[in-house]
């Protein structure tokens, strides 16, 4: 059973989302979707990548919730002559007050509670990179010394699917550890003519800002704690082992199509997901829709297709459908 402060956060968060959706659907026009699981991840304690081609607002999407959360945000622009120092921090030479010369660190943007990466595909490998530490133990090594990063910290990143010639693809690693996947598609066209209705006019939206750095972490915990049944566990660990080919309990189609199926992060996933949503939709347990409904966002990123695949077509959402078209049979 639910202590009592915890019912009192599960309202709260409640009415957060409410507010935060009322106020986004101001500006964003539908991508009702999207929402939920953007704030799904937020509350999760998970980083996001958002993937979709050019003038689907996701840079207009984060910024915006940036806007109405109370926290410190920062916004970087990956280009291709990026350097990991230009996102961490630096250390400088200068005077102290007796005169002699040290070092001083300078913080990088890095140093924030939202961090937008955006178009992160478009900077090399090695700057890529200098996201992997702060992403998975939300602290910055630097010349020797180890820095911890205000909490919470939630990446952001946004990248472009279509452009091939000078981007660099994120590898798995750096992929894994991205909570879930955002797949932004095009808005229907009654969405779309009122995108450009209210875009092309003098509206001004003041967005209101609706909570704190404690707050959040507040709810981020109450999250950690919402029940899990032990057959929603099994169903988590069991839909993440069956995108492994190797995995004696995955299905054929998966053996044709997959080269590597999902770690175990796709099943802490799973099970962090499942309890966001079901705490964002107003339920104080979990249950196996729960985690179905996430499934496709969280494991997208994390299956590596074969050439068999992609030589007939095969989406990893197609992969991913079926699983979950066999799990709910």
């Amino acid at each position: 059973m639910a202590a009592p402060t915890d019912v009192a956060l599960a309202e709260k968060l409640q009415d957060a989302r409410k507010v935060i959706v009322g106020q986004l659907g101001r500006i964003i026009v539908g991508q009702d979707e999207v929402i939920q699981e953007l704030l799904t991840a937020l509350f999760a304690s998970g980083h996001c990548l958002l993937v979709g081609v050019p003038g689907l607002a996701k840079t207009l999407l984060l910024s915006s919730l940036s806007r109405i959360l109370d926290l410190e945000f920062q916004r970087i622009q990956f280009t291709p002559d990026l350097m990991p120092s230009d996102i961490t921090g630096t250390e400088i030479l200068q005077e102290d007050e007796t005169r002699q010369r040290v070092f001083k660190f300078v913080r990088g943007p890095v140093f924030a509670n939202l961090l937008l990466a955006d178009e992160i595909n478009r900077t090399p490998p090695k700057t890529q990179s200098a996201l992997l530490q702060a992403m998975q133990e939300y602290q910055v090594t630097a010349a020797g010394t180890t820095h911890s990063l205000p909490r919470p910290f939630f990446v952001m990143a946004t990248q472009n699917p279509i452009e091939q010639e000078g981007t660099y693809p994120l590898p798995e690693a750096q992929l894994d550890r991205f909570f879930l996947q955002i797949d932004i598609t095009y808005p229907t066209q009654a969405e779309e003519k009122r995108i450009v209705v209210e875009t092309t006019g003098s509206k001004c939206v003041e967005l209101t800002k609706v909570l704190g750095a404690a707050d959040v972490l507040a709810l981020q915990d109450v999250v950690r704690r919402v029940p899990v049944p032990s057959s929603v566990a099994d169903l988590a660990v069991g839909l993440a082992r069956a995108t492994r080919p190797q995995d004696p309990s995955s299905p054929d189609f998966v053996r044709r199509w997959v080269s590597w199926g999902a770690g175990p992060r796709a099943s802490q996933a799973l099970i962090l997901g499942a309890k966001a949503r079901a705490l964002l939709a107003g339920r104080l347990a979990v249950d196996a829709e729960d985690v179905l409904g996430i499934a496709k966002p969280i494991l997208r990123h994390r299956i590596v297709l074969n050439f068999q695949a992609e030589a007939e077509g095969v989406r990893v959402d197609d992969i991913v459908g079926r699983l979950l078209e066999k799990l709910r049979a």
